[in-house]
């Protein structure tokens, strides 16, 4: 994961304990930083799709190798 991308991540985790704090509400201003941050995550995700870097599919989890490799 990039450097921006985890700062993204913090950010936005910031953002939504605040969020509770404030009994589920947020300013217009944190909205619209939460809506930037959401945007720029999506960029991400989307490139590294791209890439090839993000599983896309049926989880794999508790499968042997051998069924993966199949």
């Amino acid at each position: 994961m990039s450097n921006g991308s985890s700062q993204i991540l913090r950010e936005l985790q910031d953002l939504r304990k605040t969020w509770k704090v404030q009994n589920f509400y947020y300013t217009r201003e944190q909205q619209e930083r939460y809506d930037e941050l959401t945007q720029l995550r999506r960029a991400f995700v989307e490139k590294w799709k791209e890439e090839g870097k993000v599983w896309v599919g049926p989880s794999q989890a508790g499968r042997n190798f051998e069924e993966v490799e199949s």
